[in-house]
């Protein structure tokens, strides 16, 4: 099984980190895989959701996708915001 893992931005990342320790104590055999979403993905690449990671999504038997989104991406363009 492969786990795609967005963290996203704000408390997306200190969530998902939770999220990532439980399934790690769960003993299970699985793949992860992590990229960069909402803001965190904007201010690295210009996009909330670039190709690369949508990419790894749509490959991903199962996403891990933690809250994105933040009143300083308010002002960009409605495709751009996170």
């Amino acid at each position: 099984m492969k786990i795609a893992i967005l963290p996203g931005d704000g408390i997306g990342p200190e969530i998902v980190a939770e999220a990532v320790r439980v399934l790690g104590a769960l003993d299970l055999k699985f793949e992860t895989e992590t990229a960069l979403v909402g803001g965190a993905a904007y201010d690295a690449h210009g996009h909330p959701l670039p190709e690369a990671t949508l990419a790894l999504a749509r490959q991903a038997d199962a996403v891990l996708f933690g809250a994105v989104g933040d009143w300083k991406y308010d002002r960009l363009e409605r495709p751009l915001r996170p």
